[in-house]
């Protein structure tokens, strides 16, 4: 996988301390920003994910912050890709989430956000299941091309709104989408991107995914001093 560094100002390099491991992460600071989004990938991605930065970039046009990082060390992840072990290991990397949450939550330009989840396949799943055990730190999640069904234990308990989007081509995710739907109870929706399949590669797609995921950030985030002035 090629990696490369952000040529975006406001995309800075980090490493992030979670949870007795160190992780490489890209943490992206528009001025003013109004919260943080945390992404959590897929099997086989790292935040080099072209189409996960593609929405970041986004994202932070629309005023939000956004946190990248590697679910996986080096160790972990050469581990994962000799027994494949640990890219469906929910819990695993449910509790990873929640320790770079803890990090970010830490930093003091950070600590006035409000945070919320931007998950991508199994990463979805770990970003569901992190929200219902942090139901005070997550305010939002969306999911892309997501496998909510894996976190199907817990979603009756995410309390932070939920978007699901899924391609309309993406025969069996779109399924599982519709049935994990069901299943959450707080605010929720689902958005079918239409024409798209699993990856979201055909024109104008992707550009309808961050469209779809700026506005539900936007909506549901808000600073702790813009709360305090509503």
């Amino acid at each position: 996988m090629k990696h490369g560094r952000s040529t975006d100002p406001d995309v800075r390099e980090v490493t992030v301390e979670a949870g007795g491991v160190r992780l490489g992460g890209s943490l992206g600071m528009p001025p003013g920003a109004r919260g943080l989004v945390i992404f959590a990938h897929g099997s086989g991605s790292s935040r080099f994910s072209p189409r996960n930065r593609a929405v970041a970039r986004a994202l932070r046009e629309a005023g939000l912050a956004t946190l990248l990082f590697d679910l996986l060390n080096e160790a972990e992840e050469a581990r994962d890709i000799a027994s494949g072990e640990l890219r469906f290991d929910i819990p695993f990397l449910a509790r990873r989430l929640a320790a770079v949450t803890e990090w970010a939550r830490a930093q003091p330009e950070l600590m006035p956000l409000r945070f919320g989840y931007f998950g991508s396949s199994t990463g979805a799943a770990a970003a569901l299941v992190a929200a219902a055990l942090h139901p005070d730190l997550i305010r939002a999640v969306v999911s892309r091309g997501g496998r909510p069904d894996l976190a199907g234990p817990v979603l009756h308990r995410v309390q932070a709104p939920t978007l699901l989007l899924v391609g309309g081509q993406d025969f069996g995710v779109l399924e599982l989408n519709e049935e994990a739907l069901a299943r959450l109870e707080g605010l929720k929706d689902i958005r079918i991107i239409r024409g798209a399949t699993h990856l979201f590669e055909e024109p104008g797609a992707l550009e309808e995914v961050s469209r779809l995921a700026a506005e539900w950030f936007e909506r549901y985030l808000g600073t702790a001093e813009a709360e305090a002035r509503a």
